[in-house]
């Protein structure tokens, strides 16, 4: 590969999933940009390019998972970095997209900080943002710069189809996520059910009962989020007292706080089928099977840097 063939895309990352950004890097054959985040003593960030970026096309590979305030700071200021360094074009790549369920007023004084976010990457001087499975897909119009949410639902259900595991039922945790269990339904060839809930308080939840016929099944619920596990844990329970066979979760992020991964082990879920979106770090458990995203991203970046249409990806 020529010097001029490899910088017309140069792949940066932030320290909140490395591991992530190098399989992407793998994928597209190309080593990682020399760059350099440390903290001074007092806590500021400082960020160092090593190299060239003049006229390349820049990615810079950062979710803004926990610590969410870290990981954004680092993302704005790699960004900032980049666009002194005269690149042509960066792309911020946020496999997830912190801040996402604060995407509306719900209570008085409320604020929009799933906005903020979008105003201050975009002020900062990115391009384009590379994203996967946005909590709620009105965020998409909260920038003013391109902006292409992938899924994850197709690696997730030629895992899932992989398994051959028979008489199958998707079901929606509640009725906002109907359309992704719609979706995931379609690609297995199976039935839906939905879990009809009332959420007393954030972060919590209570199950109230399930439309559909569940008995005799193996149960897949599909989530955008498992934060801190309250309704995915509560809705296998409420599948396995009404007859399911088993029960499986999948979903995009693993977020996993709090008590999640206590609420996860000691749960009726004999599987959770999750993307490496989100580093788990120490958060390991036999029953967490994490599927790589890095094949995805890589081919929306080739996508964006060869002005290919991106919604094939989605089929």
């Amino acid at each position: 590969m020529s010097c001029q063939e490899r910088r017309k895309k140069m792949i940066f990352c932030g320290n909140a999933n490395p591991k992530l950004a190098e399989d992407i890097a793998a994928e597209l054959g190309l080593p990682l940009g020399e760059s350099q985040i440390t903290h001074f003593s007092d806590g500021e960030i400082r960020v160092r390019i090593f190299e060239t970026v003049r006229g390349a096309e820049t990615f810079i590979i950062q979710p803004i998972c926990a610590p969410a305030n870290t990981n954004l700071m680092e993302l704005l200021i790699v960004i900032d970095a980049l666009r002194r360094a005269s690149a042509k074009h960066i792309t911020a790549v946020v496999p997830y997209y912190g801040y996402a369920r604060q995407d509306r007023k719900t209570q008085p004084r409320d604020p929009i900080t799933a906005k903020l976010l979008a105003n201050l990457i975009t002020a900062a001087g990115a391009d384009r943002v590379l994203t996967m499975d946005l909590h709620a897909g009105q965020i998409q119009g909260f920038f003013d710069i391109p902006v292409d949410n992938l899924k994850a639902l197709p690696i997730l259900a030629r895992y899932i189809k992989n398994k051959n595991l028979g008489d199958v039922i998707v079901v929606s945790p509640d009725v906002g996520g109907v359309t992704r269990a719609r979706d995931l339904a379609e690609r297995l060839g199976a039935k839906l059910a939905i879990i009809d809930k009332r959420r007393p308080d954030a972060n919590v939840s209570e199950v109230m009962h399930i439309i559909g016929e569940v008995e005799g099944k193996t149960a897949i619920l599909v989530d955008d989020i498992i934060d801190t596990a309250g309704t995915i844990v509560q809705a296998a329970s409420a599948l396995v007292a009404e007859g399911a066979r088993d029960v499986i979760a999948c979903c995009s992020h693993p977020v996993l706080s709090g008590p999640a991964m206590e609420r996860l082990a000691n749960s009726d879920l004999s599987e959770i089928i999750v993307t490496d979106s989100i580093p788990l770090g120490d958060k390991k458990l036999d029953k967490i099977k994490v599927l790589s995203i890095a094949s995805l991203m890589a081919e929306a970046i080739s996508r964006v840097v060869e002005e290919r249409s991106i919604s094939e990806l989605f089929i």
